[in-house]
């Protein structure tokens, strides 16, 4: 009986021991397969070439390894894909820019040669509605060029320690004359010394389509308030105009591509200023945010790092 017993023990012992034993290789393994998942998914991440498991033994890390294979492969094709047509896509809109531009200068051309000669009123005015209107086909296609580059990824932002004063220059300079034939007063609040870490060129750009929209839909003998504000992180520039304001409802909308409000379809534009703004300020780490109400005008705030 005693035999039986120390017998049970022994086995019960050897149970334990086993189970000990069984239970330390599982959590081994666990800890070593999610050691190798982490570590393949961290290269998945950064898009480096996973290595696959030539294996003979059909166990679970080799199955999951040679699916990271897989998708990281399927990835690294897409993007080469997507690479190749984004570079054709460049290319073409860099052939059709250089194609349209062409007649374009040469149509204004000839209508400038054409009314510089003598002619009647009613001739006059024909030609001063079409010099108008390719105008706007101009605008319009300087609009989509960019546009194309912005999504495709060739606009490149080159931020320099500049003075935000030289930006602000060149972009009160784009509306000024429209403003002028508006008697809009354009007043700017702002240390000429703030130097913050931006792309000059591009910012202009953002800068002077939110000025643009300002002007367009603020009456005659209105005001636009420039004030540059340099905080401990970002730069402040609050862009206040006494318009006609945009409703709450609305306010969400205005960034999108070709977004035009009802009221103002018969205006000129085609609805691409603020877009173009708000994503060339993003390119930057920045952003815009409107504050407006209807009949009280909008303020439209830029935010640039320091």
């Amino acid at each position: 009986m005693e035999i039986i017993l120390l017998f049970i023990i022994l086995l019960l012992m050897m149970l334990i021991t086993y189970l000990l034993w069984k239970n330390a290789t599982l959590k081994k393994d666990i800890y070593s397969f999610a050691n190798q998942l982490n570590y393949n998914l961290d290269k998945l991440i950064k898009e480096d070439v996973i290595d696959p498991i030539h294996s003979i033994e059909d166990d679970l890390w080799g199955k999951v390894n040679n699916k990271l294979v897989q998708v990281s492969t399927i990835h690294t094709e897409k993007k080469a894909s997507l690479y190749d047509e984004k570079m054709k896509l460049k290319e073409l809109t860099s052939d059709i820019s250089h194609q349209i531009k062409t007649p374009i200068a040469n149509i204004k051309l000839y209508l400038e040669i054409i009314s510089e000669e003598q002619t009647s009123e009613e001739n006059r005015m024909y030609l001063e509605k079409t010099m108008k209107q390719v105008d706007k086909l101009e605008f319009l296609f300087n609009s989509l060029v960019k546009i194309s580059r912005l999504e495709t990824g060739t606009i490149k932002i080159l931020k320099t320690p500049t003075r935000i004063q030289q930006t602000l220059v060149s972009a009160i300079e784009v509306i000024i004359l429209k403003a002028d034939e508006k008697n809009i007063r354009v007043s700017v609040d702002y240390e000429e010394s703030v130097i913050i870490n931006h792309d000059s060129k591009w910012t202009s750009e953002a800068i002077a389509n939110i000025l643009d929209n300002a002007v367009k839909y603020t009456g005659i003998n209105g005001t636009i308030n420039i004030t540059i504000t340099q905080q401990a992180i970002f730069t402040k520039v609050s862009i206040q105009d006494t318009g006609k304001g945009i409703s709450i409802q609305r306010q969400a909308s205005i960034f999108k591509r070709f977004y035009r409000e009802p009221e103002v379809h018969d205006s000129d534009g085609i609805g691409v200023g603020l877009y173009l703004a708000r994503n060339i300020i993003e390119l930057q780490n920045g952003y815009i945010e409107v504050q407006s109400q209807v009949g009280k005008g909008s303020t439209f705030i830029i935010y640039l790092p320091n």
